[in-house]
């Protein structure tokens, strides 16, 4: 059996931030993904594309456009999409009314990779990469081990898990 080849697209969120020792803000610098990918020894065919560097209470129409069009121009059937995890159900949302025939999951942290072995980003990752090889066509959520279809998740602001809303 051939190894699908995955698109990797970088958004930003919490799971590329990093924490500035001076001040004690987060910010933005490279994404984590090449290393997470090599620290994880994965040995599948991943291309990874930066398309922004935000936090997605800050992503615009124009920005999920950007994200949408992407999708639909790539050649490649299998992607995840890395997305802070306040707004990725709107843009999962977007990308669902495209109707683009690939298997499209967005995932995210609760805490930054860089942040260490509290973190649930390599995790998150991980279930991910699975679930994109395994799952149809269609747009999906992974958190927390979990897959969620689109239309039947949302984040608990109260406790940050992601949970089903039917």
């Amino acid at each position: 059996m051939e190894k699908k080849k995955i698109l990797a697209l970088v958004t930003g969120g919490t799971f590329d931030k990093e924490y500035n020792l001076i001040n004690g803000e987060l910010y933005f610098k490279d994404t984590h993904l090449p290393e997470m990918f090599e620290r994880g020894r994965s040995t599948l065919d991943i291309t990874v594309r930066t398309l922004m560097m935000i936090d997605s209470l800050e992503m615009t129409e124009q920005d999920r456009e950007n994200i949408a069009r992407n999708c639909e121009k790539s050649k490649f059937d299998h992607i995840i999409i890395t997305h802070g995890t306040d707004t990725m159900v709107e843009t999962a949302a977007l990308l669902s009314q495209k109707q683009i025939n690939k298997t499209i999951v967005l995932v995210g942290a609760i805490i930054p990779y860089k942040f260490g072995m509290s973190s649930d980003g390599f995790f998150n990752l991980g279930s991910s990469l699975a679930f994109v090889q395994c799952m149809p066509a269609g747009v999906y959520i992974s958190m927390h081990g979990e897959c969620f279809e689109w239309d039947n998740v949302r984040k608990n602001k109260e406790t940050g898990y992601f949970v089903r809303t039917h």
